[in-house]
């Protein structure tokens, strides 16, 4: 598991949405990241995470028309379950 991907809760919130909403776009990942936390999250920082992700292997973008839409990699969605697997045990434990 790539050690960046541990370092921002945003980027692990941002797989979340992206796991649960299917092929969401940036845009729709963004609001939902953002109503979660009832925050508004800089354009550049949030773009940048959607660039960290994809280019770690954990995150895979197309072009629909206008819009970029997200999907887990084999890569993203093993580390998510990997760290959710890791909470679990440790609120259980």
């Amino acid at each position: 598991m790539s050690g960046k991907w541990l370092r921002s809760g945003l980027r692990r919130d941002v797989c979340v949405v992206v796991a649960s909403e299917g092929e969401p776009t940036a845009q729709e990942c963004k609001a939902a990241v953002e109503s979660r936390y009832d925050d508004r999250i800089d354009p550049k920082t949030f773009y940048g995470v959607l660039d960290a992700l994809t280019d770690a292997g954990h995150l895979e973008k197309t072009v629909d028309g206008l819009h970029d839409r997200y999907e887990l990699t084999v890569a993203g969605e093993r580390a998510l379950r990997d760290h959710y697997a890791w909470v679990r045990d440790r609120l259980d434990g």
